[in-house]
């Protein structure tokens, strides 16, 4: 069985924010699986499911971020899922908005949300899935990740969420190095006139 636990805030103000990215995409990976994450357990909304063959629980921790590794912790402890068995999908600011990352293990990156849940499992040695939002050029990174996006960015976070929705597909199918393969080179915001076509 798998653990995927998306990273954001809970309560309405916080829905549509950057920060909140980890959650659109877990909502849409469990859309394609016909679930929705509602049921309360572990500080956190979750649901079970099966992608393919594969066992999930989809998480959206409660907790807020900087807490979120205790659902993570729990879930795990209680359903005998091993570390290397959990991805965490979260928002990275040193990527731009269109670009995907996955990882095996590493460090937190400074994502409070992701020192939580090293924190907590005791380990670096989980699967992460980092899903772009950049960084704004002046003011507080903290202000601009709790900010929404912007109505010009809504159809590129749509179409992100679905790309690493795809991607946490061919991981739980192929295995984590096919899908760091295939989608780690997508770059769904650069424009024609970027790439000198």
């Amino acid at each position: 069985m798998y653990c995927i636990a998306g990273l954001g805030n809970p309560g309405e103000e916080y829905r549509d924010t950057r920060h909140n990215l980890g959650f659109q995409v877990v909502d849409t990976f469990a859309e394609r699986l016909s679930a929705s994450i509602r049921r309360q357990r572990y500080e956190a909304l979750t649901v079970s499911a099966k992608s393919g063959r594969t066992e999930v629980l989809i998480m959206k921790p409660q907790t807020f971020m900087n807490l979120c590794g205790r659902s993570v912790s729990a879930a795990c402890h209680e359903l005998g899922i091993a570390e290397e068995n959990v991805v965490v999908v979260y928002d990275d600011a040193d990527l731009p908005l269109g670009r995907l990352r996955l990882r095996q293990g590493g460090g937190s990156g400074g994502h409070r949300g992701l020192e939580s849940v090293i924190e907590e499992l005791g380990t670096t040695d989980f699967g992460r899935v980092k899903v772009g939002v950049g960084r704004s050029g002046d003011g507080e990174l903290s202000d601009y990740l709790l900010s929404d996006f912007d109505e010009s960015e809504k159809a590129l976070v749509k179409k992100i969420a679905g790309v690493a929705a795809d991607a946490l597909s061919l991981a739980l199918g192929a295995g984590f190095v096919t899908a760091m393969n295939r989608f780690n080179s997508v770059d769904l915001g650069v424009k024609e006139s970027d790439t000198g076509d």
